[in-house]
């Protein structure tokens, strides 16, 4: 265990939500008692890389990637992204069946991705069964488009903006788990802290990440307008609603339904043979 530093490193992805979730901290709103935050802004699979070297104190996460990291990091109680009804999504350039999509060129955002662990648990296939690149999450409609891949299968905001590129919905893996799930949100992304902090170092920075995340919530509108920077291709109703997707109720605490789903998330990809352990969770108090 390592006494807490004056400065934390945080990774967290450039996005409207995450940017959302994070502008007390970023623009010192909130009381830190001391404590100092290092903004490290990287894509969603760069930081799960990180996470497996366990370089950052803090990081957002799939929660995919946590079965490969929870020797080194516990999630946090707060943070979490939850497709409570939607999801990742399969977009093509025609109406695509689930059977043809086995056997299509995919384009996914990242290997560690929950994205792409739920596409495996989709089409009842392993990783080594599909044919797909792995491609930057901001350049999959491209690939699409310029016939680099049959099928893109995107995250962030390009859910809410596939149809102005010329796309169709093939498939919401969002809606799927759900029906399948009695109605349990996917879980796609959450908060870890290293374990080499103590316990009680562990709940002190939680305590300050929840209450960002809260200052955020009470102060919606400013907190968009800073999210904005980081909004690609959106005007500030379309950043405001996609925020409002990812940060929500579920974000300030999982709870016992989101906790969950992170269980049969995760237990259902190893009884599928899509995870090498069944993965205990464990929580910062």
């Amino acid at each position: 265990m390592t006494n807490i530093s004056n400065t934390i490193t945080l990774g967290h992805s450039p996005d409207p939500d995450d940017a959302f979730m994070f502008y007390a901290l970023a623009k010192d709103l909130i009381p830190t008692h001391g404590l100092g935050f290092k903004h490290i802004l990287q894509d969603i699979q760069t930081l799960n890389e990180r996470a497996t070297r366990g370089e950052l104190d803090v990081s957002a996460i799939s929660i995919h990637a946590y079965a490969y990291v929870s020797d080194q990091y516990a999630l946090l109680p707060s943070g979490a992204s939850m497709g409570d009804g939607y999801g990742p999504m399969l977009v093509s350039k025609a109406q695509r069946s689930l059977e043809s999509i086995r056997h299509c060129r995919i384009a996914v955002p990242g290997e560690m991705t929950s994205a792409f662990l739920a596409l495996q648990m989709r089409l009842g296939c392993q990783a080594s069964e599909l044919d797909y690149r792995v491609v930057p999450f901001d350049q999959i409609f491209q690939a699409v488009k310029s016939d680099e891949a049959d099928v893109g299968l995107i995250i962030h905001e390009g859910q809410l903006t596939f149809q102005n590129e010329g796309l169709v919905l093939c498939d919401d893996l969002g809606v799927w788990w759900g029906k399948e799930n009695n109605g349990l949100p996917l879980p796609l992304g959450g908060n870890v802290i290293h374990k080499r902090f103590a316990p009680e170092d562990r709940k002190q920075i939680s305590d300050l990440l929840t209450q960002s995340i809260q200052y955020s919530l009470d102060h919606r509108s400013e907190a968009v307008e800073h999210a904005l920077a980081y909004a690609r291709d959106m005007g500030k109703d379309l950043a405001d609603q996609f925020v409002g997707m990812y940060v929500n109720d579920w974000t300030l605490d999982y709870g016992e339904k989101g906790r969950e789903s992170i269980r049969r998330f995760l237990g259902q990809a190893f009884e599928m043979g899509l995870l090498p352990h069944r993965q205990e969770l464990e929580f910062v108090a």
